[in-house]
């Protein structure tokens, strides 16, 4: 694998984070596209709307940047113990409920 990079210079390994996939990024692209670009317009056709997408994917690669994860992971497992413990709570009540009504109460 190393000779695949040596020979590729400007080709880079990037780590994500395990909570997250890269089709997030792939969503969040499409999610701007539609905010800075085609969201607000009117296309009277398919062409105009293709071209409005290309010129967006255009000036973003004009401009390049590196995505940038913004939560840590104290923030993300945070969520995830969040989570769980709404789960938990949730499976806690359904089982209450569920006794209660069996028992005609």
């Amino acid at each position: 694998m190393p000779g695949f990079f040596l020979k590729r210079p400007r080709w880079h390994i990037h780590f994500t984070p395990t909570a997250a996939s890269w089709l997030n990024q792939v969503e969040r692209f499409f999610a701007n596209l539609t905010e800075k670009q085609i969201g607000r317009g009117f296309h009277r056709s398919t062409q105009e709307l293709e071209t409005a997408i290309t010129a967006y994917i255009e000036t973003v690669n004009a401009d390049p940047r590196p995505f940038r994860w913004t939560k840590s992971a104290d923030d993300i497992l945070n969520g995830i113990k969040r989570f769980c413990l709404a789960t938990i709570q949730t499976a806690g009540n359904q089982t209450r409920m569920a006794e209660t009504s069996e028992s005609g109460h």
